[in-house]
């Protein structure tokens, strides 16, 4: 199984994103990070989109995730809410071209946070969020902070069921 772990932030979530991938390697998965800060976006607007059309990055990001069987977004809270990286990569990759929906549609994914915050907002807008473009989200999610490190048992359980859902 090929999984994507799309990670929003620097720094404290990047640090889980990469606890996650060493989990699912562990569990002998063929994993990738994609760091959206390095990514660097454009900010989409219609007006971007039709100055400049679709940035390579954007269909070469959406080929990888068409290709991907299963999905880890793991995201700080920003204002209660999704950071604008996850979402301005999203509304790119839904005006990417007429397969857009490959990207998302019937795939398993998995939510996670480290946020400074309570984190359950993020949590909760990125499940609405993905189950809205075609995800099946794990009902089991990922809520760490300085007060509590990912457990690896737990994390271990979340990916597993991610991987059953792909099977």
């Amino acid at each position: 199984m090929k999984i994507s772990i799309i990670v929003a932030s620097n720094n404290k979530n990047l640090a889980l994103a990469h606890q996650l991938n060493k989990i699912a390697l562990e569990m002998g998965q063929t994993t990738q990070i994609i760091d959206l800060v390095e990514e660097d976006l454009p900010l989409y607007t219609p007006k971007v989109q039709a100055q400049y059309g679709i940035p390579h990055k954007v269909t070469q990001l959406a080929q990888t995730l068409i290709n991907t069987d299963g999905m880890i977004f793991v995201a700080p809270e920003y204002n209660g809410s999704i950071p604008p990286t996850l979402n301005n990569a999203i509304a790119w990759l839904s005006v990417s071209g007429d397969d857009w929906r490959g990207c998302f549609n019937g795939k398993p994914a998995i939510v996670a946070t480290y946020s400074g915050g309570g984190g359950q907002y993020v949590l909760l807008a990125m499940r609405s969020q993905l189950s809205y473009i075609g995800m099946n989200v794990v009902g089991r999610q990922i809520l760490t902070n300085s007060s509590k490190p990912l457990n690896l048992d737990s994390g271990k359980e979340v990916i597993k069921q991610l991987i059953n859902l792909a099977s």
